[in-house]
Formats: structure tokens, sequence, C-alpha cells
């Protein structure tokens, strides 16, 4: 399950190819890029989605979003996630992506979607009012606090 393509992007399944690329990415937490590509394809094989590969339709790397299953205080929810190159934020790929993804989750028939954002990160507060998300609640989430985000779809 891809998203369409968007007016300024394209998604594609991640690989271990694209190694270098997720590596120039501000990922966090401590999978690292190697281990964040094997996440993804457990991801894809469990669950039938998992984080693709952004690009422009000239082929230039712009970073990952997608559909990812995130526990939060023992339940399980299908989290849209994104990540940009440095360079390139500000310029609304990250509204784009994330409006595909929830888009692509509707027609999936998900019911309920969350974003699962660090307090401090505006930016990607911001996307998540774009795409319709309001906060929900305030939680401990992957060591240290966080701002659910969701909405029903």
């Amino acid at each position: 399950m891809l998203p369409p393509p968007t007016p300024r992007l394209r998604f594609r399944e991640m690989t271990e190819a694209d190694l270098p690329d997720l590596a120039t990415l501000e990922l966090g937490g401590s999978r690292g890029p190697e281990g964040w590509i094997a996440w993804n394809l457990r991801n894809y094989e469990e669950h039938g989605f998992g984080l693709w590969i952004l690009e422009t339709h000239a082929g230039e790397f712009v970073g990952d979003c997608g559909l990812t299953m995130q526990e939060v205080e023992d339940a399980w929810f299908v989290e849209a996630g994104w990540h940009v190159r440095s360079d390139l934020r500000g310029q609304g790929y990250a509204t784009e992506a994330a409006g595909a993804v929830r888009d692509a989750a509707r027609a999936a028939g998900i019911e309920h979607l969350v974003a699962i954002i660090r307090p401090g990160n505006v930016a990607s507060r911001r996307v998540a009012t774009n795409i319709g998300l309001v906060l929900e609640r305030e939680v401990v989430a992957h060591g240290g606090p966080a701002l659910v985000f969701g909405a029903e779809l």
C-alpha cells in the first residue's frame, strides 16, 4: 500500500540500498540507519505498511514517511511518521507527504491515526495539525515526554 504520487513527491518502499540516504536523516532513537531499514522491512512483512522513501519526481531523496505500529501506554496505534532532510525543511514536503500518508491510511480502512511528537518539535506539531490531527494527550514514550496527536479517519 503506497500513497499515490503528489504534485512534488513520489513514494517507494525502503530497501537496504537506501542506507546512504537514510544516514543523512536525523532519525533519533537507538536503531541507527541499518536498524531503521530492518525495522521497516519487518513492518512491511507484519503489517503491510511501514515508512516509505520520499523522492522528488526527478529522483532526489527527500526523506521518509509512512505508517508504523506504535505502542503508547500499553495500547497499539497506527502512527503517521515523517522525516525530511534538514536542508529541505520548511518547504512543505513534510505536510505534503503526511497528507498523502493520512489519505493512504484512510483508504486502507485505518480508523484512528496518531502522530507521536516530542514537545519541542514545533515543525512536526504544525505538520500534524495541518493534516487534521489534534492534540489528544501528553505521554511518556520512547524514553521521554511526547505529545500524541490523533484523529478518527
